[in-house]
């Protein structure tokens, strides 16, 4: 049986981020439009993070039945390495889904966005789609094109709109960036994985590019992450704060553009969500001085 630090590390917290940098921009764009709403915020967090533990299980579970995870360069997965028995890993993504359904519905009610259960039941759907059942989209190279929509867009203006009742430019340009880094990161992931994935016939978008091609579409989306804010800047000029990431960006674009090793590609996941968060961060900061 898994022990508790093996579950926790099958949760792979180092995507956590990811999950909660389009709640914190979503609800500086709220806060921008005089409707921001801390409970309501705290609500988007818990949905987001625990749709990503969910979505991290479900993806362990599948890809562990299919053998995708029998050889791999990185972090534990539970079902390949044999530290849990694929039902119960199936019953702990069932579990994270449900729990983000019950607080997404609670959410819902307390804003009366009722057309985002629509919303939210197609989150569910496509967290177990990614790597499940007959036809996975994240086999077909699809799974970025799906993560950016519900890690962009759906996450960061769904969170405006439950506390605002609207969303702004800023919420539309913050939920674009921020899904272009989550893409960054599923890249970095994929680009990892290519030599395993390709044999066994999962078609990621990295394994389509090809090793160079997907390296350089990582630093691509990260500068254009980080650019999208600067349009706002005649009406936002503290947006201009998030060119201090930057320098943050140059060592994991490096380790991208660079790394041989598959090995060395690892610690650019964990880099990548903290430039997540750390943009989220200074998003929020300009709103609020914005504001003063």
């Amino acid at each position: 049986m898994a022990s508790v630090g093996q579950w926790i590390e099958g949760a792979r917290p180092r995507t956590l981020p990811m999950a909660v940098a389009p709640v914190i921009i979503g609800t500086a764009a709220a806060y921008g439009l005089d409707g921001a709403h801390w409970g309501r915020a705290a609500l988007a967090a818990l949905v987001a993070l625990l749709m990503q533990v969910g979505v991290n299980y479900a993806n362990d579970y599948s890809d562990g039945i299919r053998g995708t995870d029998a050889v791999r360069v990185g972090p534990l997965r539970l079902v390949g390495s044999g530290a849990a028995k694929p039902h119960h890993v199936k019953m702990a993504a069932f579990g994270a889904l449900g729990l983000a359904m019950v607080a997404g519905l609670a959410l819902v009610i307390l804003s009366q966005a009722w057309w985002l259960l629509l919303v939210g039941a197609g989150a569910v759907l496509a967290a177990w789609g990614y790597t499940g059942g007959k036809n996975p989209y994240g086999y077909m190279g699809l799974g970025d094109v799906f993560v950016f929509f519900f890690f962009g867009p759906v996450a960061t203006l769904g969170t405006t709109f439950t506390q605002a009742g609207q969303v702004s430019p800023a919420a539309v340009l913050g939920s674009i960036s921020t899904g272009l880094i989550a893409v960054a990161l599923l890249m970095a992931n994929n680009v990892r994985d290519i030599p395993t994935d390709s044999q066994v016939g999962k078609r990621t978008l990295a394994v389509r590019l090809g090793d160079r091609n997907a390296r350089r579409s990582y630093v691509a989306m990260l500068a254009a992450a980080v650019a999208l804010p600067l349009f706002l800047v005649p009406g936002e000029r503290w947006l201009l704060l998030v060119l201090l990431l930057i320098p943050f960006m140059l060592m994991p674009s490096w380790i991208m553009l660079k790394g041989k090793k598959r090995k060395s590609l690892i610690p650019v996941l964990q880099q990548t969500g903290l430039l997540n968060l750390g943009f989220s961060a200074l998003f929020a900061v300009a709103m609020v001085l914005g504001r003063l």
